[in-house]
């Protein structure tokens, strides 16, 4: 048998159904192959069509939700547009796809050709914007690269250290002091032609020399390394300003904006002394804040263990301490522990007596605990829809509670008397 796939179609045909009921896709296939036969003719019979390639392969995606199944028909035509609009139409005539109501609707019949030329006019946009982009640079961006590639031929060395520099270091007064090849090569992209590396963090003698001669802006790395080397500057050098990359970034990455900007900001070297000392007045006041919060919390924690060992020594004593002796229910208690078990029943619920088996209140299972531990007291016997479990008979010695009447337990204690109704026959 010949079927097309949807990709050589023309047309696909949408449709959705709700079913009121369970089915499986074989159902609705089958529904709809054998109430659509001998309706349209010869020339429009479904399983003809299906055999001459001229309908795909039905596709039917379902799912079951609360006891009802909806989802989707995906019929591939290759017929003209009035023929797959008839076939469509014919769909929604299915009402009851096996044993269940069925209501099918033609949600939309798709034009796979515009798809295809939506898909060519896309791809054609991408590969033209690729062609203009890689393959016909402008002039603006020949010229910058070429004027890149000249500067970069001008650096040279400088001194009986033969450090990487500008060619404007010999005729310029102010220099620019930078880490390192690298940092001069960016520099020199960017128009500056007065810029000398160290070469390191050891200060060579060249670089000494030429701070004596003229006026020095020294241009590190926005990191802790920058720092350091300002350091190893002034202890053996006369400079004049300091300036630094935005933090986290290099001199031989920022660009030309960055460049200028930080060079616009650059501080004489009284002024960066002084804010750096600043800085480390303000680091020391804070090491010393940071070394009294773990005083603190030193202090904290040992606090805290003496009053875990306190808390053990107490449960420990009481551990020590004899046994209350359970009280055993009089006959009149047991009748009326019964009458209240039965009555409370399936409604997860608690009785809350008193010495004379008045009821004092009725609140639910889960309140229990905290009802007990806001009425201090007075609690004779509670009588509740559930199991006794650890930590209610822990809150109820605490209470001094005579009876605990559940429906089962799960707990033992020595004072408080836990009843079932086994117990109360």
């Amino acid at each position: 048998m010949a079927k097309i796939a949807q990709i050589s179609a023309k047309y696909i045909i949408h449709t959705s159904i709700n079913i009121d009921g369970v089915v499986d896709r074989p159902d609705v296939i089958g529904a709809i192959f054998g109430q659509t036969e001998g309706l349209l003719g010869a020339d429009l019979e479904l399983r003809e069509l299906q055999r001459s390639g001229r309908i795909g392969r039905i596709e039917v995606n379902v799912s079951v939700k609360g006891g009802k199944t909806g989802g989707e028909i995906i019929i591939p035509s290759s017929l003209d547009k009035a023929e797959t609009a008839i076939v469509g139409a014919a769909l929604e005539i299915i009402q009851r796809i096996g044993p269940c109501n069925a209501k099918l609707h033609v949600d939309s019949i798709e034009d796979i050709r515009i798809s295809k030329r939506q898909f060519v006019i896309e791809r054609a946009k991408e590969l033209l914007k690729n062609l203009m982009e890689g393959v016909m640079p402008d002039s603006r961006e020949l010229a910058d690269e070429v004027a890149y590639s000249v500067r970069v031929m001008e650096i040279a060395e400088f001194g009986k250290d033969r450090l990487p520099a500008g060619p404007g270091i010999d005729e310029s007064d102010e220099i620019i002091l930078v880490e390192g090849r690298a940092d001069v090569l960016n520099l020199l992209k960017h128009g500056f032609k007065n810029a000398i590396a160290m070469n390191g963090t050891n200060v060579p003698q060249t670089i000494i020399d030429l701070c004596k001669e003229k006026v020095v802006t020294v241009f590190v790395d926005g990191d802790r390394g920058g720092d350091l080397i300002i350091k190893e500057l002034l202890s053996v050098a006369e400079v004049d300003f300091i300036t630094k990359a935005p933090d986290g970034k290099e001199v031989e990455e920022i660009t030309k904006k960055e460049i200028h900007k930080s060079l616009r900001s650059k501080v004489a070297l009284e002024q960066y002394k002084m804010e750096s000392n600043g800085k480390d007045r303000r680091d020391n006041r804070r090491r010393d804040d940071r070394r009294e919060e773990r005083k603190e919390e030193k202090r904290g924690e040992r606090k805290g263990r003496e009053e875990k060992r306190d808390d053990r020594r107490g449960r420990d004593d009481r551990r020590d301490k004899p046994a209350v002796k359970k009280r055993a229910p009089t006959d009149k208690e047991k009748k009326a522990f019964n009458e209240m078990l039965e009555d409370l029943i399936g409604t997860r619920g608690a009785y809350i007596l008193d010495k004379d088996l008045n009821i004092l209140g009725k609140v639910p299972v889960t309140e229990l605990e905290g009802t007990i531990k806001s009425l201090r007291g007075g609690i004779h016997a509670i009588v509740f829809d559930g199991e006794a479990e650890k930590r209610l008979v822990d809150v109820a010695e605490a209470a001094e509670i005579a009876f605990l009447v559940a429906m089962g337990t799960k707990a033992q204690s020595n004072g408080v008397a836990i009843l079932t109704p086994e117990d109360l026959k």
